[in-house]
């Protein structure tokens, strides 16, 4: 039934006397209602209600109760609602046959009045009437609260969007306005609001052309929109946006309803939005030179820094090279004095006849001298430009052939281990650089342990992939790995960050010359590798040496030289020396003699090449490497080689200035010797390759 609810079809039934409850029930289920029997006037009284369908009763039910409570029920019905009753009664429903009808319709207002007997499909007819009445009301019902539903939430949307609602009636210009729509152009919602009011409180810059708005679309019926200045009763100005469509009544009268809202703050946010743009190009151009400022700033600061920095380097060169050259001039001072005393002394016994003594002067000043070549050695081995005898080495036999020294050196206060690895790759050095190496870390281990402790020398494989390998600043690839670990002192960390540094050491004074770490640093960086140090203070420390692999075979021991007078020259074999230190070419030049060969000199490179253009007979040629001129030792050689290319050649140095002097790099027939250098490793050599087949 429409929209009714599904107890709508309920009939309130009041018929308490014989079979009429039985009988009504049965016919208004054919009519296709359901019947609510009530056995007493209160229960029925209780059930006439909004949701009842109509309500049927005999007339002799009521005749003794009291309608008043029924009749006000039904005077408060909604303004859908007129619910019908059908009465039972035995003189039907006139005044003139049946007084009490009359009570009963003022009581119930709709009710119809059925007279019995009756044919069951008159009251059929007569329910299903009323049934279908009732029907109509419940859609109106449903209707109308549609209604209410759609306005509550029409009036939540409009609260939520602050938006004000209006209707102005073109015809007779009276406007209707909500709250909001009053706080639009800054009325209480308790002040009068005209269209008169509407169109004063119109800014007078706006008000033509917002009437000029009004009247087209009430001309055309198109909407209305608009954006005006609003004057508040306080004088404050405002914006507001409205909006609205015309309508036509049934009637054919019109009206415009609409909406309007406060837009304020958003055309205040415009206006600054388009103040900030107008204003753009100039926040830029100030921003971008701002920019620029900071810019040439940092750039000042980064150069200042980057002087502060080079002055700083500066400064800290200055001081190591003051350091070093205080060092080294404190301990030369020291040999010279050595060498100088002896030799003074020599003299004066020579002079005075006293040649019992002259041996012990000469052994002082070789010590001295020897000392002094020492340390020559450990600056250049610091500084990698010394001249290396790389040979492949098996690091595990030379450090169980330096056993019994090692033990000797430390004493019997520390026990001594070694362990080396089993199938140790070999390494190219210098073996007799690397004994040193680590003869002088085994001094510092010893050093370190004052009242005794444990050495121990290990050996391992390393091969280091490629992020292990950048933080030893090394190669990816095999290496061979020589520790050195004691239980001593340990180290600092501080200590640690300088041990390499020359002349730096922690020993007291007198006791140390700080060279010897740094020693070892120069020949391992010098033969490819690098140095760490692991230490803690107070838990002893560990030295690393690592060394590159090398992949080819390993020689057999150099035969030792005899011991026996060397062999005499033969006859005519001549020797050209070319040094520009006359000392040096003296005392070769003498040696030579005494040796029976003849000798040739020069100064420089030039005067040995125009003796090699010569017809002389030289047979080999002995030249320093750092020769002034223009022309160095190796390039005179190269020279002397396209001249005579049988030509036997003997370089002398002090260091490798080219690395091309290295063993590795000599052709057949040359060869290296290290100043400073005794006279017999002179004969040794110069006799090595006159007679090398």
């Amino acid at each position: 039934m429409g929209n009714a609810p599904a107890h709508a079809l309920t009939v309130p039934l009041y018929t308490p006397y014989g079979r009429d409850a039985t009988i009504a029930a049965a016919l208004l289920r054919e009519a296709g209602a359901t019947a609510a029997v009530c056995g007493d006037f209160a229960s029925f009284e209780a059930a006439i209600g909004d949701d009842a369908c109509f309500a049927v009763v005999t007339e002799e039910a009521l005749r003794h109760v009291d309608l008043a409570g029924i009749s006000a029920r039904m005077a408060r019905q909604p303004a859908w609602s007129d619910l019908p009753f059908i009465v039972l009664t035995h003189s039907g429903g006139g005044p003139e046959q049946n007084p009490g009808a009359a009570r009963l319709s003022a009581a119930f207002g709709n009710a119809t009045f059925l007279e019995r007997p009756f044919h069951p499909s008159t009251f059929v007819s007569v329910a299903r009437a009323a049934l279908k009445a009732r029907g109509r009301q419940f859609e109106a019902r449903a209707r109308i609260e549609a209604l209410d539903e759609g306005e509550r939430r029409l009036s939540i949307a409009l609260l939520a969007g602050r938006l004000g609602s209006w209707e102005l009636d073109l015809e007779r210009g009276v406007l209707t306005a909500s709250a909001t729509c009053r706080a639009v152009f800054g009325r209480a919602a308790e002040d009068e609001f005209t269209y008169a009011d509407l169109l004063a409180g119109i800014h007078p810059g706006d008000r033509d052309r917002t009437q000029a708005a009004v009247r087209e679309s009430a001309a055309t019926g198109a909407d209305y929109a608009i954006e005006y200045r609003t004057l508040w009763p306080d004088g404050s100005v405002h914006w507001a946006e409205i909006r609205a469509r015309v309508v036509t009544g049934r009637s054919g009268g019109r009206r415009m309803v609409g909406v309007s809202s406060d837009i304020t703050a958003r055309k205040k946010a415009e206006d600054d939005l388009r103040r900030l743009n107008e204003t753009l190009e100039e926040r830029v151009a100030a921003r971008t030179a701002e920019l620029l400022r900071a810019h040439e700033t940092v750039l000042a600061e980064v150069e200042q820094r980057k002087r502060t920095e080079e002055e700083l380097r500066q400064a800290q060169k200055m001081e190591a090279v003051g350091q070093l050259t205080g060092g080294l001039a404190h301990d030369f001072n020291n040999l010279l004095a050595g060498i100088i005393g002896s030799l003074e002394l020599l003299q004066i016994r020579v002079a005075q006849g006293r040649t019992a003594e002259l041996e012990r002067y000469v052994a002082s000043a070789q010590e001295a001298a020897s000392r002094a070549a020492a340390l020559t050695h450990r600056l250049l081995a610091f500084s990698r430009r010394q001249t290396l005898e790389a040979r492949p080495t098996d690091v595990n036999a030379l450090v169980m052939g330096m056993q019994d020294l090692i033990n000797r050196t430390v004493g019997p206060a520390i026990a001594v281990t070694s362990s080396g690895a089993d199938d140790l790759w070999p390494t190219l050095v210098d073996p007799n650089q690397l004994e040193n190496a680590l003869l002088n870390l085994c001094i510092n281990a010893r050093d370190a342990m004052p009242g005794g402790g444990a050495l121990t020398i290990a050996t391992e494989n390393r091969l280091l992939g490629a992020e292990e390998a950048a933080g030893l600043d090394l190669e990816a690839g095999p290496y061979v790995a020589l520790h050195v670990s004691d239980t001593g002192t340990g180290m600092e960390p501080e200590v640690i960050a300088r041990a390499f540094d020359p002349f730096f050491t922690t020993k007291p004074l007198g006791q140390g010359t700080g060279l010897g770490l740094s020693m070892i640093y120069g020949f391992v960086r010098q033969s490819g590798g690098q140095v760490r140090i692991r230490s803690e203070a107070g838990r002893g420390a560990t030295m690393t040496l690592y060394l590159p692999r090398h992949t080819g075979p390993l020689e057999g021991p150099a035969a030792e030289g005899g011991a026996g007078d060397p062999l005499r020259p033969a006859e005519g074999e001549t020797v050209l020396v070319v040094d520009d230190e006359a000392t040096i070419r003296l005392l070769i030049v003498e040696v030579l003699e005494d040796l029976g060969y003849a000798a040739l000199q020069a100064g420089d490179g030039a005067a040995g090449l125009k003796l090699l253009r010569s017809g002389q007979r030289i047979d080999l040629l002995v030249t320093d490497v750092g020769l002034p001129g223009g022309m160095n030792g190796r390039q005179l050689a190269d020279a002397a080689r396209t001249l005579r290319p049988e030509l036997r050649i003997l370089f002398i140095t002090g260091y490798a200035e080219s690395a091309a002097i290295g063993d590795r790099h000599l052709e057949e027939g040359m060869q290296v010797l290290t100043k400073p250098f005794t006279m017999r490793d002179l004969a040794s050599r110069l006799e090595a390759l006159l007679r090398r087949p």
